[in-house]
């Protein structure tokens, strides 16, 4: 069994209900969601015209490889109904692979750790609540520490319902 970090978000629709899902399909083909946290409403990056987001990161114990964890994610988003129209575009949802235990996969259309994941408040902070102290296995820092150098200042904040 492996530990892998995901990211979910969308900002299309029915936002809630597209994360609940997102976790109910995650749990059902990639594995065992063992650690989730807050939902957080992030102002999009990268494209900042448009609705913002609601985010939440996820711990998750699988069985799959790196690769086909990717695969499995990728029928999910395409089952909910993602479409890839223009980069950073607006979205029904968004699942990242942030960690894969601590290796580090670079293969065609497959990088872990994320590579962005350290400029982007949106994923840091709902992932800094479940797992703070994660090593980083190219940076060898901390979430928290990332987080605290994060010069990203776009809108983080917790979601109420």
């Amino acid at each position: 069994m492996s530990t892998a970090f995901l990211l979910t978000g969308g900002n299309i629709g029915d936002r809630m209900d597209y994360l609940q899902k997102a976790k109910e399909k995650i749990e059902k083909d990639c594995g065992k969601i063992t650690n989730q946290s807050s939902i957080y409403e992030t102002a999009a990056w990268g494209k900042e015209d448009q609705q913002p987001f609601l985010n939440q990161a996820l711990q998750i114990e699988t069985e799959l490889s790196p690769g086909n964890l990717l695969k499995a994610i990728l029928q999910i988003e395409k089952n909910l109904g993602r479409k890839r129209n223009e980069k950073y575009g607006p979205r029904t949802i968004d699942i990242d692979i942030l960690f894969f235990d601590d290796e580090v996969v670079d293969i065609h259309g497959l990088k872990i750790p994320h590579p962005q994941m350290q400029n982007r408040r949106f994923v840091l902070e709902p992932l800094n609540e479940i797992a703070s102290n994660k090593m980083h296995p190219v940076f060898d820092k901390t979430i928290e520490q990332l987080l605290q150098e994060c010069k990203d200042s776009l809108s983080v904040k917790r979601f109420e319902v």
